[in-house]
C-alpha cells in the first residue's frame, strides 16, 4: 500500500490551534506502516476525553472546544483518523474499507492502552467510536454520541442518496458542502486550514470514498461489521447521551433509536441543540463543553 504524507509546512501558524503535535504508527493488515497524528493535552494520568471527528473533517474541528475540556481537570485526546489531518494518507481508493477504518481505529486506540474513556463522536466519527465502544466497552465510562450512527442497512434519506451518488462519480472533494453543513461563517483562514491537509485531490481519497462505506443499504460489503456493533451497543449500560443537532440532515433521527435501545441511554439528559447544524462543534462548543461536563459526573 502506498501512503501520501501531508507536508509539515502546511499546517504551519493554523487559526486557533496551537497544539503541539504527537504521533503513533500502526502497521495495516498488508504490513504497511501508518503514521497517525493525535492532539494529547492535560494530565497523561487523568481519564481521558476522546473526540472523534468524521468527514471531511480533522482535529482542527475540536479547537473550540478543548480549551474547555480541559478546564475541567481532563486529559483531553483528539485524533486524525487515517486518511485525514496530520495522519498518512494511503493513495488508492481502494485502500479505504470500513474494515480497515475500523482496523486502524483498533490499533490506535489499543496502542494507547486508553481506559476509563468518554468519547465524543460526530459523523464518521461516531460510526468508527461506537465501533470501538461495541468491541471494548470495558474501557469506555461514558459515551456522547452527535450527529452520527451506525447504519445497518435500512436504506437511505433523500439527502444521503443524493450525496452517496454525487461522491460515487467525484474525482475531488467539494469543499463547499462545509460549511453547508454548519450556521458559522468561517473565516477565510480556517477554510483554508481545514483544507491544509490536501495540497491536492490525491490526498482526499479517504474523504471521496467514506461515503460509498455508509451502510444504508442491505448490499453494502461492510454491513455485517455494523450488524454485530449495532447488537453489541444494545448491551452497553454505561452512561450514552445524545446531542444532535437541529439542523442536521444527516443524523437526525438515530438518536431516537439509541436512546430507545442502548440501556445507557435510558434516562440521561438528551438534547437537540437549537441553530445548529452538522458541523455542531463549529456551531455549539460552548453549549457542548457545558453538557460534557456534567455529563463528566454521571456514574
Amino acid at each position: 500500500m502506498k501512503v501520501l504524507r501531508t507536508p509539515d509546512d502546511r499546517f504551519a501558524n493554523l487559526p486557533g490551534y496551537p497544539w503541539a503535535p504527537n504521533y503513533l504508527t500502526i502497521k495495516d493488515e498488508d504490513g504497511a506502516e501508518l503514521r497517525v497524528h493525535y492532539i494529547d493535552e492535560g494530565p497523561r494520568d487523568a481519564e481521558p476525553i476522546l473526540l472523534l471527528h468524521g468527514n471531511p473533517t480533522w482535529s482542527y474541528l475540536y479547537r473550540k472546544m478543548i480549551p474547555g475540556l480541559l478546564k475541567t481537570g481532563r486529559r483531553v485526546i483528539a485524533v486524525d483518523l487515517p486518511g485525514t489531518g496530520k495522519s498518512d494518507k494511503p493513495a488508492d481508493r481502494t485502500d479505504y474499507t470500513l474494515a480497515r477504518h475500523y482496523d486502524w481505529a483498533s490499533k490506535w486506540f489499543t496502542t494507547l492502552s486508553l481506559t476509563n474513556v468518554t468519547l465524543f463522536c460526530q459523523d464518521w466519527g461516531g460510526t468508527i467510536g461506537l465501533y470501538l465502544v461495541s468491541k471494548y466497552p470495558e474501557r469506555f465510562a461514558r459515551v456522547v454520541a452527535s450527529n452520527t450512527g451506525v447504519p445497518t442497512g435500512e436504506g437511505e434519506s433523500d439527502f444521503m442518496k443524493m450525496w452517496v451518488g454525487m461522491m460515487a462519480v467525484a474525482t475531488e472533494f467539494p469543499w463547499p458542502v462545509l460549511e453547508s453543513g454548519m450556521v458559522t461563517k468561517l473565516s477565510a483562514d480556517e477554510i483554508a486550514a481545514y483544507r491544509a491537509p490536501y495540497p491536492t485531490s490525491a490526498y482526499e481519497n479517504c474523504l471521496i470514498t467514506w461515503p460509498s462505506l455508509i451502510t444504508v443499504q442491505p448490499t453494502n460489503p461492510g454491513l455485517p461489521l455494523n450488524l454485530a456493533a449495532w447488537e453489541r451497543l444494545q448491551t452497553f449500560e454505561k452512561p450514552f447521551l445524545t446531542l444532535f443537532a437541529e439542523l442536521d440532515p444527516v443524523g437526525r433521527g438515530w438518536e431516537a433509536r439509541a436512546q430507545a435501545n442502548i440501556p445507557g441511554a435510558k434516562g440521561q439528559d438528551h438534547a437537540i441543540i437549537p441553530n445548529a447544524h452538522h458541523f455542531i462543534q463549529e456551531d455549539a462548543a460552548d453549549d457542548l463543553v457545558a453538557r460534557i461536563t456534567r455529563f463528566l459526573d454521571v456514574k
